[in-house]
């Protein structure tokens, strides 16, 4: 009886996925990208991720199965992609590097697959497309003028997308501001606000006071992605929204909120400003610190997306409050003391 109950779940979780369907995700071992992954596993997909070196914590939280390849390797992407009906392209360089070289030879290949697949392509967009013409409020078909490099690369990789539904391919766009989260290690939260890896002493103020900045907690807008891939079907062929996120009014709340979470963990830290002095003698050098000059302005000019199509297509977005959000962050961080934080994190 035993035996056949075991069965019985065993085959009604393969029907779930089944039903689901397969999807593709690129850039699995990215905090976007795997916290996806996850939450597609989750909710009853059949997950499949391309690696140039399978393994990675989405990958050993099970469910997800992996094809070694490299997403810049076209057939490597078509064979990953046969038998699914969502590509999540959630992959960029590291570290800002090499956008120029890389970013849209990759979408291409992207492209290439989900036509011959029939699969609907989904891209966690970013602000860098807009310039000044559009602030502060943003909606979807504000006019993109970017005033940066990586911002006219995300204009014609967007720009391909939708040129590539005439070819009955179907897009989802998701923009959000800048990304944190308990396993986004690579982003402004983790490498210019505080040091990874070690108990909070201090946290680096980038902004102007007065000046608002989106923020996009992973896990939200992951799980907007997931509401918008199950409503694929309803949706255009070249489908674009905004997420507001934790929309910063004046610039101070997020650090605010580090503070009180440190506080309640009975740390002490002190605010203090960016050395953006020190990021311009480092770019003289450095690739990175060029990258981050380059993209200095959205700490100085105000930028807040306007999410009125999301809330009218989902009925909500979906928003973790500031304080667990950032908790949960500082926990999956190891900014908090040891053993601390843990349910943060696990939320």
């Amino acid at each position: 009886m035993a035996a056949n109950i075991g069965e019985t779940a065993a085959q009604q979780s393969q029907q779930a996925q089944q039903a689901r369907g397969t999807a593709l995700v690129l850039g699995v071992s990215g905090g976007i990208g795997g916290e996806v992954a996850r939450q597609l596993s989750g909710a009853g997909w059949r997950v499949r991720a391309l690696q140039r070196k399978p393994g990675g914590d989405a990958v050993r939280a099970g469910g997800i199965e992996t094809v070694q390849g490299d997403v810049m390797d076209r057939d490597a992407v078509m064979r990953a992609a046969q038998g699914c009906e969502v590509i999540v392209h959630a992959v960029n360089p590291p570290g800002y590097r090499r956008w120029a070289e890389l970013v849209l030879p990759m979408i291409d290949n992207t492209l290439a697959a989900a036509q011959a697949a029939r699969a609907t392509v989904v891209l966690p967009g970013t602000v860098y497309n807009y310039g000044p013409a559009a602030l502060p409020l943003v909606a979807e078909d504000a006019p993109q003028q970017p005033r940066t490099r990586k911002g006219a690369i995300r204009v014609e990789l967007e720009r391909r997308i939708e040129a590539a539904t005439a070819r009955e391919v179907r897009a989802i766009v998701l923009r959000a501001g800048d990304f944190f989260g308990p396993r986004v290690g690579n982003s402004w939260l983790a490498q210019g606000f505080l040091t990874p890896g070690q108990p909070l002493r201090a946290v680096r103020e980038p902004g102007t006071p007065g000046v608002g900045h989106c923020w996009g907690y992973v896990p939200d807008v992951a799980r907007a992605m997931l509401e918008l891939i199950e409503q694929r079907a309803a949706l255009a062929p070249f489908a674009r929204f905004h997420m507001a996120g934790h929309w910063d009014a004046d610039g101070t709340q997020m650090v605010a909120a580090i503070c009180r979470v440190a506080a309640r963990h009975g740390l002490t830290i002190k605010r203090g400003a960016f050395p953006w002095p020190l990021i311009y003698v480092a770019a003289l050098f450095s690739t990175t610190p060029r990258e981050m000059l380059e993209m200095r302005y959205l700490w100085r000019e105000t930028l807040e997306l306007d999410n009125t199509r999301l809330v009218q297509t989902l009925g909500r977005e979906p928003h973790t409050p500031l304080d667990t959000a950032v908790e949960a962050t500082l926990a999956g961080l190891g900014c908090l003391p040891s053993g601390q934080g843990r349910m943060a994190a696990a939320h």
